[in-house]
């Protein structure tokens, strides 16, 4: 009988695999980042940001619940078995951004997406969790997010460019269906279940078994709670950027060449920082890396308000970018580090309920508060509650 071995040695063809899959799933997020808010204001004539913002609202919603359920059933269907659910939902997305006849088909394909998001990416992070073991968590989880997100910007330059030379629609969602194939057929060909590596550090891990897994993640446990509101603070500033970022460039007289650069630099420097704050999660005491993060992050959008050029706009996003880097993997690996093998995929799925709901919240917030008060007074909001979030981890998380 095959030994099970911990390690991202030991696991390196199973973990490269679930990379590149991963990858597949970041390049579907991709096909919207750019160039969606302009189709809902030039091919259907919607101008309230509330509106035009409901796929991101949708999105959320359904990735979160999709991420809860993903926790909860990954130990009892396999996390393979969710992966390639995941992929089937996401193959009808790129054919309905292409045809679809009215908004009302965009928010559908959004249903699908948030579906697809939540259980194949959810999937690809326990399983590398799963793989490498307690002792390089930051690195995997560093690893797997940039993937992800490297492709969410390619994808995102990619479609801003197509768009630009060929028009909105279909030609820049011609991408998502070489994705959602390649990731469907990777993912039952090649992928492994990884249930066996959890029993394996089951045998030896003396970590207590959480009481409650769903309140404490949320909030009860001093660790899992200051990382969840961190959490939904970081994507609720993500879905502003998502959908206010380029209406702002737009307003601003920027090209769509223009508005897929700053778009993009934001993910790619989110994509590639992780690659280095991964390890630094391993190695640092996470607490000061989830504060200096959030910090960061807080102070780039704040500066936003005083931006006035592309190169400004650039530098920012980049700065977005390295804030958001320093604390996604470290947010992983902090839920993996107070949870128990059994309780992992669980709390995971709890922690990015509340993550992903941060979009819709963020979505409807800021595009509130653009309608009534203007672009300005959203973007300032996020960045004070961004703030807040910083000073709540630095209070309330134990160091690690």
């Amino acid at each position: 009988m095959e030994k099970v071995q911990l390690g991202l040695k030991e696991n390196w063809k199973q973990f490269t695999l679930l990379v590149i899959i991963n990858a597949f799933v970041g390049g579907m997020v991709g096909l919207e980042r750019s160039i969606l808010p302009q189709i809902a204001e030039v091919e259907f004539a919607i101008a309230a940001k509330t509106a035009i913002l409901s796929f991101i609202v949708v999105f959320g919603i359904v990735k979160a619940i999709s991420n809860y359920f993903a926790g909860a059933f990954a130990n009892k269907i396999g996390r393979k078995n969710l992966l390639v659910i995941g992929w089937i939902f996401g193959l009808p997305v790129p054919f309905m951004l292409m045809y679809a006849p009215s908004w009302d088909w965009i928010v559908a394909a959004n249903v699908l997406l948030g579906i697809n998001q939540g259980l194949a990416w959810s999937s690809t992070v326990v399983m590398k969790i799963d793989l490498v073991g307690e002792k390089q968590r930051g690195l995997a989880m560093g690893l797997n997010e940039f993937a992800g997100y490297l492709a969410v910007a390619l994808v995102a330059f990619l479609t801003g460019y197509i768009a630009a030379e060929y028009g909105l629609r279909p030609y820049p969602f011609i991408l998502g269906i070489a994705l959602a194939v390649l990731g469907l057929l990777g993912s039952i060909f090649f992928i492994k279940d990884t249930r066996k590596h959890v029993a394996a550090e089951n045998s030896f891990s003396d970590m207590p078994m959480l009481k409650n897994i769903f309140l404490e993640t949320t909030w009860k446990h001093p660790n899992l709670g200051a990382v969840t509101q961190a959490g939904l603070v970081n994507n609720l500033n993500d879905g502003m950027a998502w959908g206010i970022f380029p209406i702002l460039l737009a307003s601003k007289g920027f090209s769509l060449e223009a508005i897929g650069v700053v778009t993009a630099i934001y993910p790619a420097v989110w994509g590639f920082g992780q690659l280095f704050t991964g390890k630094m999660a391993d190695i640092y005491n996470k607490k000061y890396l989830l504060f200096s993060g959030m910090f960061l992050q807080a102070i780039a959008l704040g500066l936003f308000l005083f931006a006035d050029s592309l190169t400004h706009y650039i530098i920012l996003s980049a700065a977005l970018g390295w804030g958001t880097a320093m604390v996604y993997p470290t947010f992983l690996a902090t839920v993996a580090e107070n949870t128990h093998p059994k309780d992992r995929a669980n709390s995971v799925g709890v922690f990015r309920l509340w993550r992903d709901m941060g979009y819709a919240i963020g979505a409807i917030l800021t595009g509130l508060i653009a309608d009534s008060l203007g672009l300005e007074a959203s973007i300032f909001t996020i960045a004070f509650l961004t703030l807040a979030s910083a000073l709540v981890i630095a209070i309330r998380m134990k160091n690690q």
